[in-house]
């Protein structure tokens, strides 16, 4: 039994660690972080593996377990959570597809996002993942209604924050 839940486990993770990566690459800012954050992540849903019931999806639940996660190491250190600059993120494109238009716009976008609190960043992120409002709802624990006011501040405040 528990073979087959570990089994099950680590292939439902490899199959969606990079919703993981992603949280860790939007609440820290070096690799050591990154990593340190991605264990403790993986540590929370292993833990929180065997009282999954299925009732989401898995990538919903590992949304949520992820930026809990995340937002409490936030809490615990009490202390801003830093990010990584966006230009050291910034994956080379082979040359007849680069387009510095949309790099700045992108780096632009990330910017104003860093200036937004830990759970905007989450819901901005989530939006972004082309999240439904439902399901940004069930994963940050809010009502849909609540998720879809909160973000239409959120994108004034980013206009705001873009276009002084």
């Amino acid at each position: 039994m528990q073979k087959t839940l570990e089994h099950q486990f680590v292939s439902e993770l490899e199959l969606h660690q990079n919703i993981v990566h992603k949280v860790c690459t939007l609440y820290t800012k070096d690799k050591e972080a990154h990593n340190d954050l991605f264990q403790e992540i993986t540590i929370q849903l292993w833990k929180a593996y065997p009282k999954f019931r299925g009732e989401a999806k898995f990538s919903t639940w590992m949304y949520r377990v992820a930026l809990n996660t995340a937002i409490t190491q936030y809490r615990k250190s009490k202390k801003k959570v830093d990010t990584y600059d966006y230009d050291s993120v910034i994956f080379k494109v082979k040359t007849e597809e680069y387009d510095p238009t949309e790099e700045q716009q992108l780096q632009l976008m990330y910017s104003a996002i860093r200036e937004l609190g830990d759970i905007d960043k989450a819901l901005v992120f989530l939006y972004l993942e082309d999240k439904d409002y439902r399901e940004i709802a069930e994963t940050l624990g809010i009502t849909e209604v609540n998720a879809r006011v909160k973000m239409n501040r959120i994108k004034t405040k980013l206009r705001t924050i873009i276009n002084p």
